[in-house]
């Protein structure tokens, strides 16, 4: 299991929490005020008090970024440089991520909720290394010579799609910045992000720290705002030539609107999961337990993949059933700066009351809650790590993300019924495999339609694994070589050939 607590180990009370320097919109290399000078409060999680006041970027505040990234995109140095100097340039600004960790580490864990320890050893690292993996991207984007079958020669290049709208939701702000704004940077495009209102520190941070490396006035403007107002200004931009989204899948659906009813920009969606962990009767028990418990408790249930529903093969049922109830119990739900904590608090008070509110839609659906259920102490949103059994396929807690702790425990008895039960879903985020046999690991892993399949393991992310949806989870890849593509156009380019030796 990974442990959730490992690194250098500070008490809670050692930590600095930092003031905070950056609240303002950034748009062409500057910290400004919204139009409007309207604010909003963003929330820490752990206390339910205010931590700062953001200034709220709205349709106007959107125009005005688009701007700048438009005439950035088209005049700007960005996409003319050689792609070795962007990336000469995606590496500083990798290295002066790495000398703030500590900051951004923090400002996560206060306005997500987020495990400061595993911030400071995962997350921001993490971010820093997305960033060289495109950087070392950036000089090797090329197309290819053609062989037409008569007189011409022909080539395709590979352009950048221009300026991009990236909208990120607030359960890994880092790590979703990262990853949209890494490869669109190295494949030449000017873009506008909008972070998650509920998390919009570090993504600020982090744009302070790119024009401190060079990166251009106008190449990255963030915008921080609410869904229905900066969110819908990017989607239906008539000026915006590609948005990437990572949310909910209602919110999706609004996005793919928005933009066709503007100016069919395409769009790429990662979106929401109930992703099935499939265990069989051959799989180590203790292991399998651990694997299941991290994949719905990581990141406090707040994880698009998160391995909602748990299917055991009737043999290891019951032993593993008492295993991880027993493991569940003694998980440590509490402040996450404190490094014994494995759970901090859920984002907000809507997401603390949404999964409070499935939970007991569970109790009254007639599944059998295991373990968990309430709310841990009377300050700050921490909920306990919740187990339902005895659940039917049609149950709400079974079939809608909760986005929360919460897990669906069911039985099953051939692989046939395990491979149908990981499909019945409309969503295709994820999916584990546990066991030892070759032979079941291959047929489940190629049977169950979802975009990434971890066996004997979970939440194996890397820069160089793609990663995102099949059915109602989206399209369009994250990470990878996948990704970058998604920010570049193929141009082919012909000419005719006249006495030519050879075509």
């Amino acid at each position: 299991m990974t442990d959730l607590t490992n690194g250098h180990h500070h008490h809670a009370s050692s930590i600095n929490i930092p003031s905070i320097k950056f609240t303002k919109l950034f748009i062409n290399g500057q910290f400004v005020d919204s139009f409007s000078g309207k604010e909003f409060e963003t929330i820490d999680p752990r206390t339910e008090e205010v931590i700062a006041k953001i200034s709220e970027g709205r349709k106007e505040d959107i125009d005005v970024a688009v701007k700048a990234a438009r005439v950035a995109f088209d005049n700007g140095p960005w996409p003319r440089m050689p792609g070795s100097e962007r990336a000469r340039i995606m590496m500083k600004w990798a290295d002066i991520i790495e000398q703030n960790i500590e900051e951004l580490a923090a400002l996560d864990t206060i306005d997500a909720g987020k495990l400061y320890n595993w911030c400071k050893v995962v997350d921001i690292p993490g971010v820093a290394n997305t960033i060289r993996y495109y950087a070392g991207a950036a000089d090797k984007i090329h197309g290819e010579v053609l062989k037409p079958s008569r007189e011409l020669h022909a080539y395709t290049l590979m352009e950048p799609v221009g300026v991009v709208g990236h909208i990120i939701p607030w359960n890994f702000p880092s790590t979703m910045f990262a990853a949209k704004v890494a490869p669109a940077l190295a494949a030449g495009c000017t873009m506008v992000l909008k972070p998650a209102e509920q998390t919009p520190l570090s993504a600020l941070f982090y744009a302070h720290l790119a024009k401190q490396a060079g990166i251009p006035d106008g190449v990255l403007n963030v915008v921080p705002g609410f869904g229905h107002t900066a969110g819908a200004a990017i989607s239906s931009h008539m000026d915006i030539d590609k948005v990437s989204f990572t949310g909910s899948t209602d919110v999706g659906r609004e996005v793919m609107q928005a933009a066709a009813r503007s100016n069919l920009k395409p769009v790429s969606l990662e979106l929401g999961g109930k992703s099935p962990l499939v265990i069989f009767d051959d799989a180590d028990v203790d292991k399998a337990t651990e694997l299941a418990l991290l994949g719905i408790l990581f990141n406090k249930g707040e994880i698009c993949v998160a391995s909602s529903r748990v299917f055991v093969q009737e043999g290891i049922y019951d032993e593993f059933e008492k295993k991880l109830v027993e493991k569940a119990k003694s998980w440590l739900v509490g402040d996450p700066f404190d490094p014994k904590s494995q759970q901090g608090p859920q984002v907000d008070k809507k997401q603390f009351e949404k999964i409070l509110s499935y939970i007991e839609h569970g109790k009254r659906e007639g599944a059998t809650l295991l373990t968990g259920g309430k709310r841990v102490g009377n300050k700050g949103y921490y909920i306990e790590p919740t187990i339902f059994s005895n659940v039917k396929e049609d149950m709400l807690i079974v079939k809608d993300e909760i986005f929360g702790p919460v897990m669906s425990l069911k039985k099953f008895k051939t692989i046939e019924e395990g491979i149908k039960s990981a499909n019945n879903t409309k969503y295709g985020l994820a999916a584990g495999i546990v066991t030892k046999n070759l032979d079941i690991a291959n047929t489940v892993s190629r049977s169950i339609r979802a975009g990434i399949v971890w066996i004997n393991c979970y939440f194996a992310f890397g820069d160089d694994i793609p990663y995102g949806g099949y059915k109602m989870s989206g399209f369009g890849r994250d990470f990878g070589l996948e990704a970058l593509h998604k920010y570049l156009q193929v141009k082919s380019v012909v000419t005719p050939i006249y006495n030519s030796p050879w075509l």
